[in-house]
């Protein structure tokens, strides 16, 4: 499979570029990688990058976006921050890889038993650590249930991954309030903002559709 170039990546729209990388997810899962020669990729993406997507991701060492949507070099550009949320810097690079450089999809991608919410739902603190948890707190109050405050922690599995859920959500929404560049760009139909959650248990994602 050869890298894109400024021709291939021209045909992508939104919806192709998803299933790009459905596609790519379901051949992880399968353990079937596209064949691809790396070294090869290097060479051509040397001049110029034509990526197709542009994934936030977590930090999470299990959850490299590369490798679970089976994808080579210049094909998407990868944002990783605990937590995947959006502040000024990353949203500045969102709008690169969309209005300057041309992909047509962004997802953002929680995934489960995360680190970083397990650390919200404790109200961890931990030097710098304290501020970035802050972030991803409003996402924890905006889960409901359980009331019961005991059930509120990382203990509570599924009510980690319903936060995790919930914060990429509000993600998407900040996109949407704070970047108007990406907002008009979606309003006219050149890009698709969309959500996703990545099982550490069997490798699927599944994407908010």
């Amino acid at each position: 499979m050869k890298a894109h170039t400024r021709e291939t990546q021209a045909t992508m729209t939104a919806q192709k570029s998803l299933q790009y990388l459905k596609e790519g997810n379901q051949r992880f899962q399968n353990n079937l990688k596209a064949n691809r020669n790396l070294l090869e990729q290097v060479n051509d993406t040397s001049e110029g990058q034509f990526p197709f997507a542009t994934i936030l991701s977590c930090i999470d060492s299990r959850v490299s976006a590369e490798l679970v949507f089976d994808q080579g070099l210049g094909d998407i550009f990868s944002v990783r921050i605990a937590g995947n949320f959006v502040n000024q810097d990353i949203l500045g690079s969102m709008e690169f890889a969309c209005k300057l450089a041309g992909t047509k999809l962004i997802v953002v991608l929680g995934h489960t038993s995360c680190g970083a919410i397990k650390g919200a739902c404790d109200d961890a603190k931990m030097g710098n650590l304290t501020k970035l948890i802050e972030k991803l707190k409003p996402a924890v109050n905006a889960v409901e249930e359980p009331k019961d405050a005991s059930l509120r922690s990382s203990k509570n599995l599924e009510f980690v991954d319903n936060v995790s859920h919930m914060n990429v959500q509000l993600t998407i929404d900040r996109i949407h309030k704070e970047s108007p560049i990406l907002s008009e760009m979606e309003k006219n139909g050149e890009i698709m903002i969309i959500g996703a959650m990545y099982d550490i248990n069997t490798g699927e994602v599944t994407f908010f559709e």
